[in-house]
């Protein structure tokens, strides 16, 4: 499966963005697709992950009650709406999938998007 990531860009802080996941190959909804981020000299962090039932599952400490991660099996599209964005939400944004369910840790996942970048300027 390919993932392609976009909607990433430069926002001021309490803005918002979407990000969109599209995939290809396999059947999509039966995959578990999470987010991803990384911050410049960190590592790679888990953010939230949608599985093939719609079960939702987010990194409470960072981002619940601000992102909200969305299915579209119509359209093999996940999406991540960020809201209230902070300048600690500056990263490259990833999406992941892998077959069906929920997962945090990143060696979890089979196949990898590009990366999208998303700045948050005070």
């Amino acid at each position: 499966v390919q993932l392609v990531e976009s909607g990433g860009g430069l926002v001021q802080a309490g803005g918002s963005l979407r990000l969109s996941c599209a995939a290809s190959g396999r059947t999509f909804s039966t995959y578990a697709i999470g987010w991803f981020r990384q911050a410049p000299g960190k590592g790679r962090g888990f953010v939230a992950c949608v599985n093939w039932s719609g079960g939702i599952t987010y990194d409470s400490n960072s981002v619940k009650g601000r992102f909200t991660i969305s299915r579209d099996n119509a359209k093999n599209t996940v999406y991540l709406q960020m809201n209230s964005l902070k300048p600690e939400d500056t990263a490259v944004y990833y999406c992941a999938a892998r077959d069906y369910y929920t997962a945090r840790r990143e060696d979890e996942y089979d196949y990898w998007g590009q990366g999208t970048q998303v700045t948050v300027s005070s």
